[in-house]
């Protein structure tokens, strides 16, 4: 089956994003937000890990360093599949590996702890990453990961009536729990959180999107430029959307969802308590001009 997700068009994004001169850790505020708050979720695991892997670990200097602050004591390593990203992480330290999550070139049962911080919209088979992190994971080992629910960017595609995809394509939060399921882990946890963002502009919405190097992937994406009856109408529906609010600001929807699973030490379900009671942590939206 092919893949619906453009691996050229994604590396060519980033690529574009970086000889453009952004900084991606910069535009892509959201990922960082969210990798804060996944970060506190750690504060209720109980787990030492000795040894860290980061997939989709971009640059390296957010995740990695923070984990490496957490746990001074443990080796981490990050692996992204985008070349260009790991050439700017020698300033960061710790270990890097270019590779592909759903075929990762580690051994089995190395690792205490995965994290993968909104990899899952970027990958042809999300199946294959998690059986892959179940795979390298210890006995008794953590998975964290987060992902975007459907309700991401929901305002940017009802404004287009093309039938092209104009986002990634989103996981539901029950799709989620299933899935890592599927790929052997034992009672997964999944919960979600709504985020709003408000711009004064729309070319501000588009111009960080693409400094973050996050547009659209997908295959059956436009290939070709919007024309301008596009362009006007989707101005149009967000004019609409503003004439709504009472702030006069264009919204835009994130949906997150988070989880995490173990790794049974035996095949079957986990016993004992991993992870302390905690209620889900509410997400403090941050607005963005």
């Amino acid at each position: 089956m092919p893949s619906p997700i453009d691996r050229a068009a994604l590396k060519m994004n980033l690529r574009r994003a970086r000889r453009l001169g952004a900084d991606i850790g910069a535009a892509d505020f959201v990922a960082r937000e969210i990798d804060l708050r996944m970060q506190e979720r750690l504060d209720y695991v109980r787990l030492a890990p000795q040894r860290i892997l980061d997939l989709g670990c971009g640059d390296g200097g957010h995740s990695l360093a923070a984990l490496r602050g957490r746990y001074p004591d443990a080796c981490c390593v990050g692996v992204d599949a985008e070349t260009s990203l790991l050439l700017h992480t020698k300033a960061t330290g710790g270990l890097y590996l270019a590779a592909d999550a759903e075929r990762l070139p580690l051994p089995d049962d190395s690792f205490d702890l995965v994290w993968a911080n909104l990899l899952l919209p970027w990958l042809a088979n999300p199946l294959a990453m998690a059986r892959e992190a179940l795979r390298v994971l210890q006995p008794g080992g953590l998975l964290m990961l987060s992902a975007l629910g459907p309700d991401t960017l929901r305002e940017l595609r009802a404004g287009f009536a093309d039938g092209y995809a104009h986002t990634q394509a989103f996981i539901d939060l029950h799709d989620l729990g299933d899935l890592l399921l599927d790929a052997g882990f034992a009672d997964p946890v999944a919960d979600m959180e709504m985020l709003t963002l408000t711009y004064t502009r729309l070319d501000a919405l588009i111009a960080e999107l693409r400094a973050a190097g996050v547009t659209c992937a997908m295959q059956n994406r436009r290939k070709s430029l919007a024309g301008r009856s596009l362009r006007q109408s989707l101005a149009a529906h967000y004019e609409n959307l503003r004439a709504g609010r009472e702030d006069g600001r264009l919204p835009v929807s994130v949906e997150i969802v988070y989880a995490h699973a173990w790794k049974s030490g035996d095949g079957g379900r986990v016993t004992g308590d991993r992870m302390k009671s905690v209620a889900p942590i509410r997400f403090m939206g941050r607005g963005r001009v």
